[in-house]
């Protein structure tokens, strides 16, 4: 019998709203500026966008897993139960005032759930340092130490791409974003010292992805029918380890992301 994480027993703890499903789509550029006309009059832009340049806010994920790819695996393989921890900033500086979050995102079947602290960059340099988060007793970053101690998990994956969200009008807890530009390179620090080699991840391509809590109201349902939209597995995650282990098998010889 598969081991469950411990970390899921601690989180079903944590857990104060219903779980969240996602969505994801891949569309070129002509239709993503269809879609994103199409989304104004149920949708505003998110805080983040409304700041940004045009094309969007950066964000850039280090993704940690185990020397043997444990997270990476169990995604490919479509585990019912999954947990995955990162750090995430959205800026390419570090300095005393950049913002830093430790996530840790769980998945159960289809319903998925992340939560999330913000980080000192002094408690980043500590904890990429040492492994310890300096006198925390958050419980995510309890769980994300725990794991980085009993898996032997450690940064593996760089990710960077730049988006632009969108909040439903009515408040319903719908979140759209649309990702751009996704690229990966194998780095162990969210802020490497030298420029990482990226590889792109179908550059022609965006990526969106529609997070809700409940029922998709008519004006989702019909967008995405009316545009024709497919479901798509698409994890920015694996794309990631792709890029960066050229020497990757999957049983079967196929790589498959799910």
């Amino acid at each position: 019998m598969k081991e469950k994480s411990p970390g899921l027993d601690v989180i079903s703890e944590m857990d104060v709203k219903p779980w969240r499903f996602e969505l994801k789509y891949r569309v070129n550029a002509f239709d993503f500026y269809r879609l994103r006309n199409a989304i104004r009059p149920f949708a505003q832009p998110d805080n983040f966008t409304i700041i940004a340049p045009p094309g969007g806010y950066l964000v850039r994920t280090l993704y940690f897993d185990t020397f043997n790819l444990k997270s990476y695996h169990e995604k490919m393989n479509g585990d019912h139960e999954r947990i995955k921890f990162r750090l995430r900033t959205y800026t390419r500086e570090f300095n005393d005032q950049t913002e830093i979050r430790a996530e840790m995102k769980v998945r159960k079947g289809n319903a998925m759930e992340k939560y999330g602290v913000m980080i000192s960059p002094d408690e980043y340099l500590h904890f990429i340092q040492t492994k310890h988060w300096p006198l925390n007793s958050n419980p995510v970053l309890q769980e994300f130490e725990r794991h980085v101690h009993l898996w032997g998990l450690r940064p593996q994956v760089l990710v960077e791409y730049q988006r632009e969200g969108y909040h439903d009008r009515d408040k319903k807890g719908i979140r759209i974003t649309f990702d751009q530009k996704v690229k990966g390179a194998h780095s162990s620090s969210l802020f490497p010292d030298q420029e990482p080699f990226f590889r792109h991840f179908q550059p022609q391509t965006v990526i969106v992805e529609i997070k809700c809590r409940n029922d998709h109201p008519d004006w989702l349902r019909n967008l995405i029918r009316n545009h024709g939209l497919k479901w798509i597995a698409n994890s920015k995650f694996t794309h990631g380890i792709q890029s960066a282990k050229h020497d990757l098998y999957h049983p079967g010889g196929v790589v498959i992301v799910r």
